[in-house]
């Protein structure tokens, strides 16, 4: 792994392609074109958003899971 954390990445080249649409000297393609790449680097940041939250909501479940599951192997 690379340290790098998905969601900032994706972030950095959003801004970067929001960025090439903002200057307005671009070919009608070309325009089209990253207008697609920003629709996609959004879903994918929506998608790295959405499994952080379910992995966050997931965590505290599991931990109440694994000290219920301890208490009855040490009850009495």
């Amino acid at each position: 792994m690379t340290g790098v954390d998905p969601l900032q990445d994706l972030t950095d080249r959003l801004e970067q392609t929001a960025a090439r649409l903002r200057t307005g000297d671009l070919e009608p393609e070309q325009a089209a074109r990253l207008v697609e790449d920003c629709a996609r680097l959004a879903g994918e940041a929506a998608s790295e958003l959405d499994r952080r939250v379910r992995a966050a909501a997931d965590a505290p479940a599991r931990g109440a899971a694994a000290s219920a599951g301890q208490g009855e192997l040490l009850a009495p």
